[in-house]
């Protein structure tokens, strides 16, 4: 069963996110900071990290960053309302 963690910092969309993933038979765990995003995916056994990229405490990219930098062989979703081509470059650049 693949292993999801949702960073989303919306409670009640990381609520309708997970609830329909699960439907789809995903196991989710959910975080609503940036802060707890880091420590969580270096921690848990996740196959992807959906990740808001404006989040509180650290931003979403810097967290993908650290993940990038760390080696973590999470998949990395990023989950956002920037929809113009300089976040979506961004967003790629980030690794």
């Amino acid at each position: 069963m693949t292993r999801l963690l949702l960073v989303e910092d919306d409670r009640d969309l990381a609520d309708t996110l997970t609830d329909a993933l699960r439907v789809d038979g995903f196991r989710v765990d959910a975080v609503h900071d940036g802060a707890l995003a880091l420590p969580a995916a270096l921690d848990g056994p996740y196959d992807v990290v959906i990740l808001d990229r404006d989040l509180p405490g650290i931003h979403g990219d810097a967290v993908c960053r650290a993940l990038v930098a760390r080696r973590a062989t999470v998949k990395i979703l990023m989950l956002t309302a920037a929809s113009g081509l300089y976040d979506r470059v961004g967003g790629l650049d980030l690794g």
